[in-house]
């Protein structure tokens, strides 16, 4: 009987931090504290079934998006592996790499959108791995599929801002365009960065409700960093602490008590009480963004 392998996995994973560039760590190094403080991710292992949906949280600083841009193998790791359906990312030679990261999309904290570029095209941006170069240029002078760009941003009450450019859009607008830009996509691995930092809770709670039932819908695995601690319990079955670029837990059971733990003596403070009331009166009581 063969065996059924994770979506993804990464195993006793290293990765420095990416502005000490590509300074050389002996590979015996990995147990000297000195070489340590070098890595922002340390010995992180973890499998991902297809179809699952798991939150990353933790303090600010504790490497949540070097971990998603490792997973989007934009990150070379200095030791470990990351494996997408078997396939080990970084033993593959270049070109098979780029086919492989076809499966997946990452959906950055701050979309890199070209400011005058019309909103249409950047949303559309979503098919290009699945377009010929061709129509990828003409795309750009008459849009390929204004119907699918407009579906997609309503999903997200963005359909109005259709034909605007970028630079007209605010953080939250932009943000949720580079999302609408994940909807056109057919990958099946969805790594989303801090897609709530400027939304209202009654966007928030929107824009992820969207997320997921997409996910679902293609049967796609995703994985989102979130400081909203409250959402990601009530949402999501599966929560991954991180601090100091190590997994603090990785648990469907997260209790009060491993969320302070998490947030002891960290920046980012952990959720209260009045955390959990403004989320109910945000949902009962909406207001616009």
């Amino acid at each position: 009987m063969n065996q059924v392998l994770p979506h993804l996995q990464l195993q006793q994973l290293y990765v420095q931090h990416p502005a000490s560039g590509s300074v050389e760590i002996p590979g015996s190094a990995l147990d000297d504290l000195q070489y340590l403080k070098r890595y922002a991710l340390q010995n992180i292992n973890i499998n991902v079934e297809q179809g699952e949906q798991i939150a990353i949280i933790g303090p600010s600083g504790a490497g949540k998006t070097t971990l998603l841009h490792t997973m989007a193998c934009a990150y070379r790791p200095h030791s470990g592996t990351v494996s997408i359906d078997g396939a080990q990312a970084w033993a593959l030679s270049n070109g098979e790499r780029h086919h492989l990261r076809r499966k997946l999309f990452l959906a950055p904290q701050t979309p890199p959108l070209p400011p005058r570029q019309r909103v249409i095209t950047s949303v559309l941006a979503g098919r290009l791995p699945l377009w010929s170069f061709a129509t990828a240029l003409r795309s750009l002078i008459k849009p390929a599929d204004p119907m699918a760009a407009y579906q997609a941003l309503s999903r997200f009450d963005l359909e109005d801002k259709l034909y605007a450019h970028v630079d007209q859009l605010s953080g939250g607008e932009r943000q949720r365009c580079g999302l609408a830009r994940l909807l056109l996509s057919d990958a099946q691995l969805l790594l989303v960065d801090e897609p709530l930092s400027a939304l209202d809770l009654r966007l928030a709670i929107q824009t992820l409700d969207t997320l997921q039932d997409e996910a679902q819908r293609r049967n796609a695995s995703l994985i989102c960093s979130l400081h909203q601690v409250d959402l990601a319990r009530s949402k999501f079955k599966r929560i991954i602490g991180l601090r100091d670029g190590k997994i603090f837990f990785d648990s469907s059971t997260v209790d009060d008590q491993m969320i302070a733990d998490l947030y002891q003596h960290a920046r980012d403070e952990a959720p209260t009480d009045q955390t959990r009331e403004n989320l109910y009166t945000a949902t009962n009581n909406p207001r616009c963004f």
